[in-house]
């Protein structure tokens, strides 16, 4: 019984500890955003203010061009997830269903992009971007978001679309549906937990997402958030305190997305890591 106990503790305390260690961060972030500037720039550091403020926030929302920025941000992660997940789903319902010469080397392809890190290539990106005059564009931005967040996406959903039995499809087929009528009516309802994990995935990439954007995007209003919260300063130089008002700000949508989804997305991780 005690041995029992013992080895519950140890892996609970363990794992409090390390969330405790992530969180603290992202708590201080929210405890700074609140606190009123005498209390940020004090030697000693209030853990708990008494009195909170809303100017910080204020500073950071009446910034210039900060709802410009934000719009460019919503419709880049917006359309690049979207368009992920289409050409995933197309993608991995023929390599799961269908067999045809070239298919494991095309999901040979997709690992090795997976691995590939995106940093190395942000040199090549900006002749391409630069020789094809679209620099200073969103356009760019939501076509290579949408290659960054597609080798995960279609190997996720890959597994996914491999654990939802032929024989449903096959049922329906007998019925009298086409193929893509079986696919949509029998197959993607139950594609919903892993389409949530992949776009959960997909929404952080893209929404995080800050190298490309400082390198093709210089002008200020054809940004996005994070490029923004890198150079935000107010007239008076560094204020810490709506630097983090705003860095608040940026991640409360992810943390909302996160939290709404995160049972489904767990399950949909879980299932895509396993099946086929």
């Amino acid at each position: 019984m005690k041995h029992s106990l013992a080895g519950r503790v140890w892996p609970n305390a363990t794992a409090a500890v390390l969330a405790l260690g992530f969180l603290f961060p992202v708590y201080w972030m929210f405890n700074t955003a609140f606190k009123p500037t005498r209390d940020i720039i004090t030697e000693d550091p209030v853990w708990f203010p008494l009195h909170g403020t809303l100017e910080h926030f204020a500073t950071a929302v009446l910034a210039p061009d900060f709802w410009i920025l934000a719009g460019n941000s919503v419709l880049v992660t917006v359309l690049a997830v979207g368009l992920s997940l289409v050409i995933a789903l197309c993608g991995a319902f023929a390599l799961t269903r269908m067999r045809f010469r070239g298919r494991k080397g095309i999901l040979l392809t997709f690992m090795v992009a997976q691995m590939a890190p995106w940093e190395v290539m942000v040199i090549s990106i900006y002749l391409i971007v630069r020789d094809a005059d679209l620099l200073n564009s969103l356009l760019p931005l939501t076509c290579f978001y949408t290659l960054m967040v597609l080798p995960f996406t279609l190997l996720t959903l890959r597994g996914y679309v491999a654990a939802v039995p032929k024989e449903l499809e096959e049922s329906a087929m007998v019925d009298g549906c086409s193929r893509r009528q079986a696919f949509l009516k029998v197959v993607f309802p139950l594609l919903a937990p892993g389409l949530m994990a992949t776009s959960l995935f997909g929404c952080i990439t893209a929404w995080n997402e800050f190298p490309l954007v400082l390198v093709l995007n210089k002008e200020p209003a054809m940004g996005t958030l994070p490029l923004w919260l890198s150079q935000f300063q107010t007239q008076f130089g560094d204020d810490w305190g709506a630097t983090m008002a705003a860095a608040s700000i940026f991640a409360v949508p992810i943390l909302v997305l996160f939290l709404f989804l995160q049972r489904k997305a767990v399950g949909g991780l879980t299932s895509g890591a396993v099946k086929g």
